[in-house]
């Protein structure tokens, strides 16, 4: 019992001394950038910069859909960042969808529709690791709403992130360094690039321009009704202010006939 003891304190220990310096260099990790998102302006009140996201989505379609899916999103919600209603039946149909089984009882495929979810890269999440040197790439509809810093931090992480380690840090193969991903070591090999797409406004697609495209194309996926709602909230508090101004009206006038 004693020997099991002192192993398994041993164990601990040993794990303690791995995991130790990348805790600690964690807690280090710098401040993500604060960036100047549309949705931020006019005190919170601004919408979605339907260009920024036309790109952002040209930067998933053509880069980050090789791994990552976006199982809750439809093709024809790409109305939202104003994409025609031609140009979504285009997108649609450019990729491949699960179809009917046939007569024998075996799986089809088919062009996709608008009503079609976005197709996943993998057909299941085992051939997804397979793929990946064992790491599950996370699906991206919602991500940016799950994670801490939301736009700035997916900025960060792939706009900024990847730099050569500390000296004395060791990163082993298949791991790559990114300053803000949590714990620093990141299955996900650099994603962007200068140059990496040809946007189709004819903008500069710099890395950073990619970053911040795809950072505003994910906040609208996580965020489809920021736009309606603001819209909405702003016509509600001007109908407050217009009600408020002639309850005061009719206050004054019933009161003005009255001696105090």
């Amino acid at each position: 019992m004693r020997r099991v003891v002192i192993g398994l304190a041993g164990a601990l220990a040993l794990g303690a001394g791995l995991v130790a310096p990348y805790v600690a260099r964690a807690e280090e990790a710098p401040a993500l950038p604060h960036m100047k998102w549309s949705w931020q302006k006019n005190f919170g009140l601004g919408t979605i910069d339907r260009a920024s996201a036309q790109r952002g989505f040209q930067v998933y379609n053509e880069v980050c859909s090789a791994c990552h899916s976006m199982k809750y999103m439809a093709y024809r919600n790409l109305a939202g960042i104003g994409l025609s209603e031609a140009q979504i039946k285009a997108i649609a149909a450019s990729k491949t969808v699960p179809g009917p089984l046939d007569d024998e009882g075996k799986p089809t495929t088919r062009p996709g529709l608008p009503s079609d979810h976005f197709a996943d890269p993998f057909p299941n999440d085992i051939a997804a690791r397979s793929a990946n040197n064992g790491a599950l790439p996370p699906d991206q509809s919602l991500l940016l709403s799950a994670r801490e810093g939301h736009a700035d931090y997916i900025y960060a992480l792939v706009g900024k992130g990847y730099v050569d380690p500390p000296a004395g840090v060791k990163v082993p193969d298949g791991l790559y360094y990114n300053t803000y991903f949590p714990g620093h070591l990141i299955h996900m090999p650099p994603p962007l690039a200068d140059g990496l797409v040809t946007y189709a406004d004819g903008t500069k697609a710099t890395l950073a321009q990619e970053a911040h495209d795809v950072a505003t194309f994910l906040y609208f996926a996580s965020y489809p009704e920021n736009d309606e709602r603001k819209r909405l909230g702003v016509r509600i508090a001007g109908f407050l202010v217009l009600l408020t101004g002639v309850t005061y009206g009719v206050k004054r006038r019933i009161w003005s006939g009255i001696d105090h």
